[in-house]
């Protein structure tokens, strides 16, 4: 039988243009860059996946994508936008058979274009692939480098298609056996999807650094799905499974689901920042509520670094859960004292005549009746460059405050992440050159207060309660905040470190 070929349905790249007067719009926290998302055994695979990624919105917001299989063809939409802009019904229906994969990704600026967008779909002599990546991969130039010398092509920047090319070019037979083959040669930190025919693999690297975890649509036994995150297990009905463990494959096919363990023995090593700011507060990791160790975080920065005030306030809508903890622990009322708006995107059109604080009036403003007389306690989950927190501390005065206290419920941010995050260069982190008392001063606090390494350590090992045991101190990354990277460094990346001053 003829193979037929892959059918995407992609448009043009867009040229990205900028409308005059348009700003934008200052976003002072790290991003994880994607989401990732799949579901095999479903006759509406598409509309699943779609529903899935929208969970997942979170995790990315520049591009979205699907591709699905109907066990001979692969058929694939990608687009730049929100997971709801980017697919209409009528292309859900352009994307026919009962598996998927999709993806949400967040790129720097400049860096937002669709052929980064994923997952990337090919056909190779093997028939067609699809993989789609949360994570980065630590060795992808050197890698990349060798493949261009024995004349692989490139279409995009991304390293999640040296993943790819490893495939199409490993001599195994079997699927999965290239897929296990092309892991052996990369290192970092990954979550994959790959999609090929009438196959699902999913894996996650040895040290378990992102998420990954597997569920179940209990009204078709056969239906699986795996996701960065189980809360969008609960949009569609399917109920969580367990959590991928470090260093496992799992092939998800018409037999169901097998466990293949990847050859690499590591120590898991997941982002403890991901309890802090990318997991949704209503998600669980490991078995643990994101929003009840968020809570944790802020009554031990509380006890950390207490402060007399009248009133605790968070920076929404990441700093809520901690906030929240602060004032129970303290016994300060908590109260919403900046309202967020919900409808900004990344940019805006600037009036010609500037606006104080522009870009975070736009999306925070205080409420007055709050704050004016009162000693207040401002919760944030962390501090990057310090222009948005500084911004933040004086509309509080400006709107009648009488003490701002900041408090963090992270450490100060000292590193790059180089493992699946966007962050700046080490020389544009604040706290990498700066003390507390300095930062202080230039957000213009009254005071400035983190939570330790320690103590936020403590904070979400052990805030699982029963169905989740305490965690080594050892079983955590948190290389942004002390600059121990787990995972070497290859020449090519260290060569780029230097050069950003790292």
């Amino acid at each position: 039988m003829t193979r037929k070929r892959l059918n995407v349905l992609d448009p043009a790249v867009l040229a990205g243009t900028r409308k005059s007067g348009s700003v934008e719009l200052e976003d002072d926290h790290f991003h994880d860059q994607c989401g990732v998302f799949a579901v095999y055994g479903h006759s509406e695979a598409a509309n699943i996946a779609y529903l899935g990624l929208h969970a997942l919105q979170h995790r990315g917001q520049e591009s979205a994508g699907i591709v699905t299989s109907d066990g001979e063809q692969l058929y694939a939409h990608r687009a730049m936008g929100l997971v709801q802009d980017a697919f209409s019904a009528e292309q859900l229906q352009k994307l026919p058979g009962r598996s998927a994969i999709g993806h949400v990704r967040y790129s720097t600026a400049g860096g937002s274009h669709l052929r980064n967008a994923q997952p990337f779909a090919v056909d190779y002599a093997k028939g067609s692939l699809a993989v789609c990546h949360n994570g980065n991969l630590t060795n992808a130039d050197d890698v990349r480098a060798e493949l261009e010398s024995h004349g692989s092509i490139f279409s995009s920047t991304s390293d999640t298609e040296v993943l790819v090319h490893l495939v199409a070019r490993s001599k195994e037979v079997a699927f999965e056996d290239r897929v296990v083959d092309a892991l052996s040669r990369v290192h970092g930190a990954y979550s994959l999807l790959f999609l090929a025919d009438d196959t699902i693999i999913a894996a996650r690297d040895p040290r378990g650094i992102r998420p990954l975890c597997l569920g179940i649509l209990p009204s078709r036994k056969d239906a699986h799905v795996v996701a960065s995150e189980p809360i969008s297990f609960d949009l569609i009905g399917a109920e969580y499974v367990r959590d991928v463990e470090p260093g496992e494959m799992l092939v998800i096919d018409a037999s169901g689901v097998r466990s293949v363990r990847l050859p690499a023995n590591e120590t898991p090593q997941a982002c403890i920042f991901e309890y802090v700011y990318f997991a949704r507060p209503d998600s669980h990791l490991a078995g643990r509520s994101v929003y009840e160790v968020r809570k944790e975080l802020g009554k031990t920065l509380a006890r950390e670094s207490p402060i007399e005030a009248d009133v605790v306030i968070p920076v929404p809508d990441s700093g809520v859960p901690s906030a929240i903890g602060y004032a129970l622990e303290r016994g300060i009322p908590f109260e919403m004292g900046l309202i967020r708006s919900h409808y900004v995107g990344r940019t805006f059109i600037e009036p010609q005549q500037s606006i104080r604080h522009f870009g975070v009036r736009l999306k925070l403003n205080p409420v007055e009746s709050i704050l004016r007389g009162k000693r207040v306690v401002v919760v944030d989950d962390s501090i990057v460059r310090g222009t948005t927190s500084r911004k933040i501390i004086k509309m509080v005065r400006d709107a009648g405050a009488r003490e701002v206290h900041l408090r963090i419920s992270s450490p100060p941010t000292q590193w790059p992440c180089y493992y699946g995050i966007d962050t700046p260069t080490r020389r544009e982190l604040i706290a990498s050159s700066h003390s507390v008392e300095e930062i202080a001063r230039y957000v213009t606090a009254d005071s400035l207060g983190y939570i330790s390494l320690e103590g936020m350590i403590s904070a979400v090992s052990g805030s699982g309660g029963e169905k989740a045991p305490p965690v080594p101190a050892g079983h955590f990354c948190h290389a942004c905040f002390s600059g121990q990277y787990a995972i070497p460094f290859s020449p090519t990346s260290r060569r780029q470190m230097r050069l950003v001053g790292v």
